[in-house]
Formats: C-alpha cells, structure tokens, sequence
C-alpha cells in the first residue's frame, strides 16, 4: 500500500520546515508547496509571504530530497484579506488579517486545490494540536503556551480538521530549533516572521494610508468636548496612547471608533474597561454550539477570563466575570474548555463598562 500524501504549507520559516521533516521521517509522501500571494510590487512583501521565504522553502525541500511547488493565490488573497483589511480600517474596525488568512487562503482554498490534487492531508506549522474523538476531531492548544496559536484557528471545522495535520504542536519552540539544526535545515536560524506580511516594516498606517482616503475631524471625550483634531480614524485603534497629540493633564486613550460621524472618542484608561462584547460571523470547531464552563481571549495576548455564552438570532453575547482592556471590533473573541478550542466570532462592540453592576 502506497504511503499516504501530505502536502505541507511551507512558508520559508522553521516550523513549517520541520513539520515537513517530521511527516517524512514518520513515512508520509510528502510534498512542499509556497502560496504565492504577493503582488507585482513584490518588495512590499516580507515574513512567512516574501520572495526570500518561498527560495528559503525550496532550499528546505531540497534538503529533505522533496518535491515543491509555488502555487499562485494572488487575486483571492488580494480580495479576501487585503481589501477586507482595508475595509475594515475604513469602517473604524481592527481586523485580525492572519485569521482571515487562515480561514480563506490557507485552509479555505489551499486546502480545496491540494485535495483536488489527491492529497490525504494537508500540514501546517502552526503551534496547536489535533485529537479525533468518538464525537468527532477536536482542535487543542500547543504543548507550549508561550507559542499556541490556536487562537488564530478557531473557524476550522470538522472538514478541515479531518485532512489537516499539525506536527509542531507537541513541541515547544527550543526544540523545534534544536531539530532544525540537527537535520542541517537551513531555516533553522530564521527569525521569527513579521505580524503583518503584506505591510512593509510591518507599518499598517502607512500601507493604509496608499489605499484609504484619511478624512480629518474631530477627537472628543466622552461628554462630546472637542479636545483636538485627528488625522483620519484608519489610522488608530482602541487603547491607543501615543500618538493622539493632545495636551491633557490625565493620560488619554481612545475608547472607540465613530465612523458615522468621523470622530475618536477618548477617556481615560478606566474607561477602557468592559465586561461584555458582542460577536458576529459565529465558528464553532465541533459544527454545534458549546455549553458548560467556557473561557474567552479577546485578542492573542491577551488571557482567558470565565465567560457567560448567550446565543441569539446568530449572534453571541459575552459577559465577563472580569472586565476586560480595550475590547476592540474587529478583533476575535476565541472560546475554550480546558485545552480545546470551541470556536469564536468577530467582536461588534464592547459595553459595560467598569463599576457598573456586572450581570453575572
């Protein structure tokens, strides 16, 4: 019996180098291929999406004596994630690009053309892990907790998760560096990549800035007192600090967004604070919604806190037994039991906020 076929994403960084040294070690037929998602002005590309990183994968499938392949994604990763980033900034909204990235490029229609090219699985370096249970796979946290990413992959589902495969997952970072350089892969040294591949220097408001027009107007408190003038709402995001350029004698943050009417409203870092946030564009990795004892991050970094989950009209309302810093739309909120990844949505809006009577 032939051995069966993975295809691995290989974006030119060690995890994704190793993930494809593991699966071949562990007997798979494997396959490396780059997304080729970067347009004409391909400078503007770096981290795990440049020119450099898809020559770094060939070398790396070279050395493991594997097939690769670049395969172009241009237009769908332009539309999916490019122009909703931009969208989103236009609207006064922080996206989430990588998870937008995740969802529809690499394991939307990635995932589609390797499985029309006969493939068994497909394989990340993505630091998470995948467990079938008797009610179907599961999607868990890495082993280590300093690198999980499983936040970013809460809109995978039971589809996906059935051909996906996720090798790194049960080792923390220093030892997939310590088998980058004992195979010789010549990625083993490669810095991390950057937050943002398709922003230079990972500078958002400047890319920004070449795609959405920037309408000056008015920075207010919370009473609506003009305090000063902002450059154009695309260009801040909730808790910012620095950068507001107003003289005041408390430290200001911006509290949110007022697209309709073009104004910042900023307070104080108190006011920051909320105990509940509603989520949009529901996922949920088991295809049912969850019940029982439920945390939530409302950003990567940021630590999970008890939640009480109320579904309605398809959408979810979330309240926090602990108030939570600058809940920003856009942004994912990401539900877990334990070491499993529920799923998660897109936050609409923060409410409540500190000092008033919490519902739960």
């Amino acid at each position: 019996m032939p051995p069966e076929r993975v295809v691995v994403a290989m974006s030119g960084g060690v995890d994704s180098s190793v993930a494809a040294a593991l699966l071949k070690e562990a007997g798979y037929e494997v396959i490396g291929v780059t997304m080729e998602i970067w347009p004409a002005d391909k400078e503007a590309f770096g981290g795990c999406c440049g020119i450099e990183a898809a020559e770094d994968a060939k070398r790396v499938a070279y050395k493991l004596d594997i097939p690769h392949y670049v395969m172009n994604f241009r237009d769908i990763f332009a539309q999916r994630v490019i122009d909703y980033f931009c969208v989103e900034y236009s609207l006064g909204r922080t996206p989430n690009p990588c998870i937008r990235c995740n969802q529809y490029i690499k394991f939307g229609a990635l995932l589609q053309r390797i499985r029309e090219l006969d493939a068994d699985f497909m394989a990340t370096g993505h630091y998470a892990r995948i467990e079938q249970s008797p009610n179907g796979y599961r999607l868990l946290k890495a082993v280590d907790p300093t690198k999980d990413q499983s936040y970013f992959l809460y809109t995978l589902g039971q589809r996906e998760l059935k051909h996906l495969l996720l090798p790194v997952g049960n080792f923390n970072k220093a030892q997939v560096r310590k088998l980058a350089v004992e195979l010789g892969l010549p990625t083993a040294n490669r810095r991390e990549s950057q937050d943002i591949c398709f922003t230079p220097d990972n500078d958002y408001r400047s890319f920004i800035a070449r795609y959405i027009p920037l309408k000056p107007g008015d920075i207010v408190d919370t009473n609506d007192k003009v305090l000063g003038k902002h450059k154009g709402l695309a260009l801040y995001t909730v808790g910012q600090h620095k950068g507001l350029g107003l003289n005041s004698s408390e430290r200001l943050f911006v509290l949110r967004l007022d697209a309709a009417s073009n104004r910042l409203v900023v307070g104080t870092e108190d006011e920051l604070f909320s105990n509940r946030l509603n989520a949009s564009q529901l996922s949920w990795v088991s295809g049912e919604a969850p019940s029982g004892n439920i945390t939530a991050k409302i950003r990567y970094k940021s630590p999970e806190v008890a939640v009480q989950l109320t579904l309605r009209d398809g959408m979810a309302e979330v309240l926090f037994h602990e108030p939570q810093r600058a809940i920003t739309p856009g942004q994912a909120v990401v539900f877990y039991q334990g070491e499993t990844v529920l799923g998660g949505g897109i936050i609409e809006e923060g409410e409540l906020k500190r000092g008033e009577a919490s519902l739960i």
